[in-house]
């Protein structure tokens, strides 16, 4: 990614906060430091603050996630983590519930349709979209005559199904062979298909992290925002944040941080500020947190 010359490289795991590389980064970090009381951190989980493993089931927040949360959360309006995860898987493999000082913390699931407070510890849930059942049963024969033996597998997600490629012995190939199938797939049965890293998700239409991210902005009546994310699913609050920011006097200060992937470009071209991967972005909540305290 460093060789892009319309990209920064990425900053090392920071032990003081990095410069944004944008003026509107920059305004925006300068916005969250002069009045964090209004302030909303807003995080994608998986490749932002926990490492893309192999198999989902084993991802598990980086360590010194939780801590950093816990400093900072106090400091600020509230920390949201925005996640295609449900509500409850985010929050177990995060380890957030429970821990002294999450109070401000929410975890916004399936896109933002499924939603926990840690204050409550309650998850609040849609019922599932009727072509979740029809695609549970049909997808194991598209994968058989389009993927047989190659090595994609199905993640359940609840309000979702996932097909992942990672494993494949040709993990790209394996992606854009499916990709099309199961975007008629899903078309037949109302869904959508939210492509990521090595991964193309089955789900509803209607909610994306963008959405997720605007209407909880209003309802925490936010004057500066922080979006970190990794994936390409991460494109529609980066556009979200660019649009407020945009709405000049009226707007809202944003800064994006890309969770440094040379799998997304897209991503990285986009922000204002570009670390290493999930130990970078824990390490730089670390040090925004320190920063407040003082």
């Amino acid at each position: 990614m460093g060789s892009n010359p319309h990209v920064p490289a990425p900053s090392e795991t920071p032990s003081e906060l990095p410069t944004p590389t944008t003026r509107p980064g920059r305004e925006a970090l300068a916005a969250i430091l002069a009045r964090p009381d209004r302030a909303v951190i807003a995080l994608d989980f998986d490749g932002t603050l926990a490492d893309i493993v192999p198999d989902p089931e084993q991802a598990r927040a980086h360590p010194g996630t939780v801590e950093a949360l816990a400093a900072l959360a106090p400091e600020v309006a509230s920390i949201a983590v925005i996640t295609g995860r449900p509500a409850d898987v985010a929050v177990r493999y995060g380890g957030f519930a429970g821990v002294p000082g999450l109070d401000h913390l929410v975890v916004l699931g399936h896109y933002g349709a499924e939603r926990w407070d840690a204050a409550s510890g309650a998850v609040h849930t849609p019922a599932p979209h009727p072509g979740i059942a029809a695609i549970r049963a049909e997808l194991p024969c598209v994968l058989d005559l389009f993927d047989s033996g190659r090595g994609a597998w199905i993640e359940e997600k609840g309000q979702a199904i996932a097909v992942h490629t990672r494993r494949a012995a040709d993990p790209q190939v394996a992606f854009e062979t499916l990709s099309g199938p199961l975007v008629d797939l899903a078309a037949r049965h109302g869904l959508i298909v939210e492509p990521g890293r090595l991964v193309l998700e089955l789900r509803p239409p209607g909610m994306d992290k963008g959405v997720a991210l605007a209407r909880y902005l209003r309802e925490a009546d936010a004057e500066s925002v922080l979006y970190a994310g990794d994936d390409l699913g991460d494109l529609a609050a980066y556009a979200t944040v660019e649009k407020l920011r945009a709405e000049g006097p009226d707007g809202i200060p944003g800064l994006l941080v890309c969770s440094g992937s040379a799998e997304v470009p897209e991503l990285a071209e986009r922000a204002d500020l570009l670390l290493n991967g999930p130990g970078s972005v824990v390490a730089f909540l670390a040090a925004l947190a320190r920063r407040l305290q003082h």
